[in-house]
């Protein structure tokens, strides 16, 4: 287990270091440390945890292009280390949970060791990191900052959410905003309500700040 884990390690670190959108290694580690602590304290399969949340971006359509190549992508990675069918299975379950697929959508995994990397992946999108990460998404896609005219959209389907271009402002409503309560389990609820109150902030010293009335005499 632990050799699957060290080659697999290794291979997505190639896979996406230096990656300019916020999905880079780092992501991918704090992600998979945050998902180990979450699972330690759920309960969970921590060896499946790890595996998954080392894959979980592997083939995201944000990043690659191929409608299954998250699955093949993760098969061949896996298969490349000789893992057994079943667990490329359960890996490939779980990574397709994880993802979030619009305000309208829910996407609540199977299994506990779904929740719980579903949880990290998400707490990676909020907070501090998470402010970070969004603005570094939108400027790798051309986006604005912010348009005071534009309004968010909460996304009905997947479709739809996929092909959204709005300024990074909005993101914040359509999907960050939103994670807090989404999150699958207990230690998830309690690690994002510090994370959804930083963003909060931030988006009042935004506006204040976009309006030039940051300071007052």
């Amino acid at each position: 287990m632990k050799e699957l884990i060290s080659q697999v390690r290794e291979r997505v670190k190639t896979i996406f270091e230096g990656e300019g959108s916020g999905h880079d290694w780092w992501h991918i580690y704090r992600v998979t440390e945050t998902a180990k602590n979450i699972g330690a304290k759920e309960g969970a399969d921590l060896f499946l945890v790890e595996l998954s949340a080392l894959l979980h971006d592997v083939g995201d359509y944000k990043l690659f292009e191929g409608e299954d190549a998250q699955e093949k992508m993760i098969t061949q990675i896996l298969s490349d280390f000789s893992a057994e069918q079943k667990l490329i299975d359960e890996v490939i379950s779980i990574v397709k949970s994880v993802s979030f697929k619009g305000a309208g959508v829910e996407t609540i995994p199977d299994n506990i060791e779904g929740k719980v990397v579903q949880d990290a992946d998400r707490l990676d999108a909020i907070g501090a990191i998470g402010i970070a990460r969004a603005f570094a998404f939108g400027g790798h896609h051309n986006r604005l900052l912010f348009a005071p005219n534009e309004e968010p959209e909460l996304h009905k389907d997947f479709e739809t959410y996929k092909k959204a271009k709005g300024h990074t402002i909005n993101h914040f409503y359509e999907k960050l905003l939103l994670l807090k309560d989404r999150m699958q389990t207990k230690t998830g609820k309690e690690m994002a309500e510090e994370r959804h109150q930083f963003m909060l902030l931030f988006l009042d010293n935004f506006k204040k700040e976009w309006n030039g009335n940051t300071y007052k005499d």
